[in-house]
């Protein structure tokens, strides 16, 4: 089927969602070009290409593309084709070169996507090498924001702080956590795949709803689940208020412009103890008193940013969703190391990480779960729509576009689900 942009703006509604926005490979093809064609899609962190020559091979719209430092310093976003027969020059995802060769006639070119060796160059015409696309082509528009390096298809792309608006703040209050101001993604990553829609698992980033149903197995006789944060207090949190509702379910959602969201945090109280007391001292060495307490203090539990891009706060890890089809998914978890931080901490968050959201992890494990349920029920007849009203008409408009909403609203979800219907039906 073909859709007008008519058809699909009618795909969402104000309270709910059409079953085909998840099932129906023409929209999900049709999305690549309308939504990851025309927003900022994270690519990658300035970190895992720190050195000359480094690159990480990665992919954007699902096309290849290639995150690379060049040897003056500066960072780019190329797309992963031979500018001669269109071969991928590169296969391994992630490794250092000081030229990028194509194994089918071994054309070469430097991290910045030049052009530096032909074979035989003689035989061909001098113009025909001359012409920018004969090397790997950078991406229309590369921006980053502390590390987060993003890349737009559309060369007439709004300013990247424009479309991360209020949202930023997020990413401020992961890196602040830094003694020294920056994060790096030094421990490998998570890579797995669920047979679903890449909406579901953004859809789950802003809802608190879920946990007492799909975690409860997570929760210890004292009412507690297990440590995900480091020190001896503030780690474990209480999982049921004594109304008997689960205390995530009572927490706020925000949704922000163009479809990013955030969640109130779960822990009420500064971390504390143990190494986490020697890390402390080290912010007020180099932030003073005052700031350090507001750096710890614990207002999110994650932010995400539409399309793709997950800040775990709570986990100091960040979660990457890549749509493959319309029912199959890659996720990719990244533990994030705090550049000066005593490296035990380091280490517990990898900990925590693989507690948390690996594929045999206590928490993801149940979300998988979810998403290939909702994807295999969606194949079902009856009513062709999917309910997002929790909450609604109780938001409070908090300014700049931003909408709050307590008690596991679904405004979060509701701002993704009219992005997603601005930008298709455009």
């Amino acid at each position: 089927m073909t859709y007008s942009k008519e058809q699909l703006a009618g795909l969402v509604q104000a309270d709910r969602v059409h079953r085909a926005y998840y099932t129906d490979p023409a929209v999900f093809e049709a999305e690549m070009a309308k939504v990851f064609g025309k927003v900022w899609v994270y690519v990658g962190h300035d970190s895992l290409v720190p050195d000359p020559g480094d690159y990480y091979c990665t992919t954007l719209a699902g096309q290849p593309v290639v995150l690379s430092r060049h040897e003056s310093g500066s960072v780019h976003v190329l797309y992963n084709r031979c500018g001669h027969r269109g071969a991928k020059v590169l296969s391994r995802t992630r490794g250092n070169a000081r030229v990028f060769s194509c194994m089918y006639h071994g054309w070469a070119f430097r991290p910045n996507g030049e052009l530096a060796g032909v074979p035989m160059r003689a035989d061909f015409p001098e113009e025909a090498l001359r012409e920018p696309r004969a090397g790997m082509e950078p991406l229309p528009r590369v921006d980053s924001y502390r590390g987060f390096v993003f890349a737009s298809l559309d060369p007439g792309v709004m300013p990247l702080l424009d479309f991360l608006g209020e949202a930023r703040k997020g990413i401020d209050e992961l890196v602040d956590r830094s003694p020294e101001g920056r994060v790096e993604f030094a421990a490998g990553c998570h890579r797995y795949h669920f047979r679903g829609n890449w909406k579901l698992q953004m859809d789950n980033m802003a809802d608190t709803y879920h946990p007492a149903a799909a975690h409860g197995s997570t929760v210890g006789p004292d009412g507690r689940q297990f440590q995900r944060r480091a020190g001896d207090q503030g780690g474990a949190a209480l999982f049921f208020a004594p109304n008997g509702e689960a205390v995530v379910s009572q927490l706020g959602v925000r949704g922000f412009p163009h479809g990013h969201s955030s969640e109130q945090s779960l822990f009420d109280k500064e971390q504390a103890g143990g190494v986490w007391d020697d890390y402390r001292a080290l912010m007020v060495a180099r932030h003073g008193e005052e700031r350090t307490a507001d750096i710890l203090k614990n207002r999110r539990h994650s932010l995400t940013l539409f399309p793709t891009l997950d800040i775990l706060i709570a986990q100091t890890s960040v979660r990457v969703v890549k749509p493959i089809a319309v029912d199959l998914t890659e996720v990719e978890i990244w533990p994030v190391r705090l550049a000066g931080a005593p490296a035990v901490i380091s280490d517990d968050l990898v900990k925590y990480v693989n507690m948390t959201h690996s594929a045999s992890s206590f928490i993801q494990t149940d979300d998988l779960e979810a998403f290939e349920r909702c994807q295999e029920g969606l194949k079902a007849q009856g009513s062709d729509w999917v309910l997002v009203a929790r909450g609604m008409g109780a938001e409070v408009d908090e300014g700049d576009g931003v909408l709050f909403g307590a008690r596991s609203s679904e405004v979060g979800q509701r701002a993704k689900h009219y992005a997603w219907r601005d930008l298709m039906s455009a």
